[in-house]
């Protein structure tokens, strides 16, 4: 099955992916970086919005912008060109939604 995605541009080593999402709150633009962590072949997958200030990723903005299946597919697509140009390499995600209580 062929699910449509964001057109991509990437580094030259395939770690850094940029996107721009276009939803019903307009254009937002989105990073996708893997980092090495401290395990050999592990690396993170970081995701979220782009700062234009700091140009880094922000994963605690909630965009809710109505095409996170476009989004999610778009990040999946990373995962494979990432995987392909590294094949020894591990992916580690997690979510950053998580809600804290104070008890």
């Amino acid at each position: 099955m062929k699910l449509p995605k964001y057109l991509l541009a990437s580094s030259d080593k395939l770690m850094t992916f940029e996107f721009i999402s276009e939803g019903k709150k307009g254009f937002i633009h989105k990073l996708v970086r893997y980092q090495p962590t401290n395990l050999k072949d592990v690396y993170n997958l970081a995701f979220g919005d782009k700062d234009h200030t700091t140009g880094n990723i922000d994963d605690t903005v909630i965009s809710n912008s109505g095409d996170s299946e476009k989004v999610l597919t778009t990040v999946v697509a990373t995962v494979y060109a990432f995987t392909d140009r590294y094949p020894d390499t591990w992916v580690y995600a997690t979510g950053s939604s998580v809600k804290y209580y104070q008890v």
